[in-house]
């Protein structure tokens, strides 16, 4: 069975796509496939009763998607692959890339091809590429290692190590956004305001480096207040929805050390840091409907 896990990107989205440095980490909700032998190539993807052929033409992109990522093996018989989808799509959560990192392991598994997971998260590029033009390459790298790392575009995952877990919990607002289109927008304030965005991003980097300390040091407090700050910056690019906002606010009232929106902005999802599991379940809570409690160990 292939599986892709969902992300959190903790600090540094947008600012990770121009070349600077990110945290994030992998979640266990995420997508689980299998692949077998066919008479013609197909992909199902549940719980959206798809079943799409591939066309690197095709106006559909999970039908280009599947089709890139079908040209990846050479003398292969046909492939129907079938997905389980668990996480929501366009909410920041990396579904597209959980989705081409099982399939991917599927086809490997069925095909009998040893890969490891780091090159496992390259192969998914192929994927990536179609849905967001310019993907940092953060995504599909977590989807397919896991745990809390720090990423540069270009560079290996740089694993971080805590003896204190990360207690989260996640909300989705519920309206999907585009990255390409929020990653596109961000490009447009940067090249008509290159000294505001740099200056952003410059802090971001800042944020990002002294968030890998307080993970390291096991110091959430520290991370709290890093996170509102990455926050309250992107906000400043014009990221956050009014109910991501509104999420965020109430979840701090309610008790977290920190909250902030995850992924591309625009909609999609926030997340908070909660001082140990219980606080988190009690901030499921008051998140309300689709919100959960994702415990990642460093």
């Amino acid at each position: 069975m292939g599986f892709g896990r969902g992300k959190v990107i903790l600090l540094g989205e947008h600012a990770v796509v121009h070349g600077y440095p990110a945290i994030a980490v992998g979640i266990e909700k995420g997508v689980t496939a299998e692949a077998k032998s066919a008479e013609r190539d197909l992909l199902r993807l549940s719980p959206w009763n798809l079943a799409l052929r591939p066309d690197p033409q095709g106006d559909e992109p999970l039908e280009r998607a599947f089709g890139a990522v079908l040209a990846l093996y050479s003398d292969r018989p046909a492939l129907e692959v079938s997905a389980e989808v668990e996480l929501p799509a366009g909410a920041g959560l990396g579904c597209s890339a959980a989705i081409g990192v099982a399939v991917l392991d599927a086809i490997d598994r069925v095909l009998r091809i040893e890969r490891s997971r780091t090159d496992l998260a390259e192969a998914a590029l192929a994927w990536e590429r179609v849905f967001h033009g310019n993907p940092s390459g953060i995504d599909n790298a977590m989807s397919a290692v896991g745990g809390v790392a720090l990423y540069r575009k270009g560079d290996p995952l740089q694993p971080l190590r805590s003896n204190k877990p990360l207690h989260l919990v996640i909300g989705y607002s519920g309206a999907s956004s585009s990255t390409k289109e929020m990653v596109a927008s961000v490009a447009r304030q940067l090249e008509g305001d290159p000294e505001r965005v740099n200056k952003a991003f410059e802090g971001i980097e800042v944020l990002v480096r002294n968030a890998k300390l307080a993970i390291e040091s096991g110091d959430h407090i520290a991370l709290g207040q890093l996170l509102d700050f990455n926050h309250t910056i992107l906000s400043s690019l014009m990221l956050c929805t009014s109910k991501l906002e509104e999420m965020c606010q109430t979840a701090r009232r309610a008790g977290a050390l920190g909250a902030k929106m995850t992924g591309a902005g625009g909609g999609g999802c926030m997340f908070a840091l909660a001082p140990k599991r219980d606080e988190a379940l009690r901030l499921c809570g008051v998140l309300g409907e689709g919100a959960f409690v994702a415990e990642v160990s460093a």
